[in-house]
C-alpha cells in the first residue's frame, strides 16, 4: 500500500486525484494539504511531521510549489509534481537531493496522456526539421508564464539540438520581446486570455512546408488523474528526478 499526501487537496486536480487515491485498492489517502480547508493540513511541512507518507503529490501554486518538493525531499519523501513555476535550475537540485535521499520524483507540465504524446511526437519531428517555435495558451488569470507544460517541452526539445532562426533575436529591429522568450533555446509565445484552460501548440517548419501539432485541456480535470496515478505507483520504484510522463508510458 503506498501512503500518499495531496497538497493542493480541495484544488481543481488535487480533488478528484485524491478521490482516485482513496478509490484505489493499492492506494490510501494519509493526508492532504490546503489552506481553505479546516479538515487539511496548513501546510506540506505540518502533514509530513504528522503521518508517515509515502508520495507527496503537488497541485498546489507556483508560488509554493519549490518549499513544498524540498520539504518532502529532506524528509526521503517520493514525489509527484503537477505544478508549473519550476525552472530548469530548480529541477537540477531536485534532482541532486532526490539522487543524494534515494528517493523518486516525477514531474510532468501535464499528466495527461495526449499532452505526454504531443511530447514525444515534438521530439520526434524536431530530429527531422530544424526550425520550431512555441505557442502556450492559457487562462487569463494564470500568473506563470510559461506554462509547465511549454518549459518541459521546449526543454525537452533542447536535448535533441537549437531551433534554427531566420533573424537572431539579438538582430532583431524593434521590440525584440515581440519575438517571444527564449527558453532553453526555443521562442515560446504565451497568450493569457479568457475562456482558454492550457494549450500548448509546436509550429514546425521546413521549406515550403508546416507541421502544427497542439493539445487542447478541455474544462475538467479528468485527463490528468489517470497520469497522476501512473506517477504515484511509479514514483517509490524510482531514484532522482524523470520529467515528464512520456518517460513512463511503453
Amino acid at each position: 500500500m503506498i501512503r500518499v499526501c495531496v497538497a493542493g487537496v480541495t484544488g481543481w486536480t488535487g480533488r478528484p486525484v485524491a478521490a482516485a487515491v482513496e478509490a484505489a485498492s493499492d492506494l490510501e489517502l494519509v493526508a492532504g494539504v490546503s489552506r481553505s480547508d479546516s479538515a487539511s493540513y496548513r501546510s506540506v511541512a505540518e502533514a509530513l511531521a504528522a503521518v508517515s507518507v509515502d508520495v507527496l503529490v503537488d497541485f498546489t501554486h507556483a508560488a509554493v510549489v519549490r518549499g513544498n518538493v524540498f520539504a518532502a525531499l529532506e524528509r526521503g519523501v517520493n514525489v509527484v509534481v503537477g505544478s508549473s513555476g519550476l525552472s530548469a535550475a530548480d529541477y537540477e537540485e531536485i534532482d541532486a537531493l532526490a539522487r543524494k535521499r534515494h528517493v523518486g520524483v516525477i514531474a510532468a507540465g501535464n499528466f495527461s496522456l495526449t499532452a505526454a504524446l504531443l511530447l514525444r511526437s515534438a521530439v520526434d519531428a524536431a530530429r527531422h526539421l530544424e526550425a520550431w517555435e512555441v505557442i502556450d495558451y492559457a487562462s487569463a488569470g494564470k500568473a506563470d508564464a510559461p506554462s509547465g507544460t511549454a518549459r518541459e517541452l521546449a526543454e525537452r526539445l533542447d536535448g535533441v539540438r537549437p531551433p534554427a532562426l531566420g533573424v537572431p533575436i539579438d538582430e532583431i529591429l524593434g521590440a525584440r520581446e515581440a519575438r517571444g522568450a527564449s527558453v532553453a533555446g526555443t521562442q515560446v509565445h504565451s497568450v493569457r486570455l479568457p475562456s482558454f484552460v492550457v494549450s500548448t501548440e509546436i509550429v514546425f517548419a521546413a521549406e515550403g512546408e508546416r507541421l502544427t501539432i497542439r493539445h487542447d485541456a478541455g474544462e475538467t480535470p479528468a485527463p490528468y488523474v489517470s497520469g497522476t496515478l501512473l506517477a504515484i505507483r511509479a514514483a517509490p520504484e524510482r531514484v532522482g528526478l524523470i520529467r515528464g510522463l512520456d518517460q513512463l508510458l511503453g
